[in-house]
């Protein structure tokens, strides 16, 4: 497979009417999340990006955990930069993505996640300008946000096309994730969910899972909130943690990646959830977070 990242880095210095004319005319902007920590949301980031890459999706990942960041340490790489170098304009962003495993291009977060926060009008101008110089060729850009409800992960979710939950089946993870779609509904009531069951020992309890989490959100926000999928519990996942490498690329025969691919193939052929006329993508994306900045 090409090296993205390397495509990326030149893509600072080509002109526009240079670039390949995209499938979609823009990339789907998607947050990954959850209610609580410990329910391997940015395994499931990491691997569920590096099935759609498989597929010959583009696919870009931002680690947006704040102090938390482990995409690369879940990948056994290191990065020598991350986005605070670019907040200092030490660096472009363009000139920070790392390549990790699978050739899968992924932007380090680092301390500079935080920091976006406190950036002025024209700074977080100059960032949205970089990010979307570099996301027009993606078909998809992936932002792994923090477990919980702090206001820089309720940002990420209201700023993107849509939000996939990740939950288990543990009773503390299906609440947490109830109460994390009521919060950011709160906020921002189209926001668009999909729940993803991780650890689930059959289809059966996923399906169980979503219905509790689903149907309490039909009752009370009038939420129509769908499965996306699930993936069994397996103990290739835990090997492959502790080897430093992606489940699906250390195990690819393994019910867990088996699972992740099927639901990158369900996912692929899902539309941008966007009506006609609304901010989607990544220009929607970066100019629905510049209006919250500036408010």
């Amino acid at each position: 497979m090409s090296d993205q990242a390397q495509s990326l880095r030149q893509m600072a210095s080509q002109h526009e009417q240079s670039r390949p004319p995209r499938r979609n005319g823009q990339a789907k902007i998607v947050t990954v999340s959850s209610g609580k920590g410990g329910v391997g949301k940015s395994n499931f980031t990491l691997n569920f990006a590096l099935a759609l890459q498989s597929l010959g999706k583009r696919v870009l990942v931002f680690d947006a955990d704040i102090g938390m960041a482990n995409i690369d340490i879940l990948m056994g790489t290191s990065s020598r930069y991350n986005l605070a170098h670019v907040l200092r304009r030490e660096k472009t962003i363009a000139e920070i993505v790392q390549n990790g495993a699978g050739s899968l291009p992924y932007i380090p977060g680092g301390s500079g996640v935080s920091e976006l926060f406190s950036l002025s009008e024209q700074d977080l101008e100059c960032f949205a300008e970089q990010v979307e110089e570099l996301a027009a060729e993606m078909d998809y850009v992936f932002f792994d946000t923090g477990a919980g409800l702090s206001k820089e992960n309720l940002k990420f979710i209201t700023s993107a096309d849509e939000c996939l939950v990740i939950t288990t089946p543990e009773p503390t993870s299906i609440t947490d994730a109830y109460a994390l779609i009521k919060v950011v509904n709160g906020v921002q009531q189209d926001t668009v969910f999909k729940i993803i069951v991780n650890r689930a020992d059959n289809d059966n309890e996923a399906l169980q899972v979503a219905n509790k989490i689903s149907l309490v959100a039909h009752r009370f926000l009038g939420l129509n909130i769908p499965l996306l999928g699930h993936i069994r519990d397996d103990q290739h996942v835990m090997q492959a943690v502790k080897k430093q490498v992606p489940f699906s690329l250390a195990y690819p025969g393994c019910p867990a990646s088996k699972d992740i691919l099927r639901l990158a193939h369900r996912f692929a052929l899902m539309p941008v959830a966007a009506e006609t006329g609304t901010l989607a993508g990544i220009k929607g994306f970066m100019q629905k977070w510049l209006r919250r900045s500036t408010k």
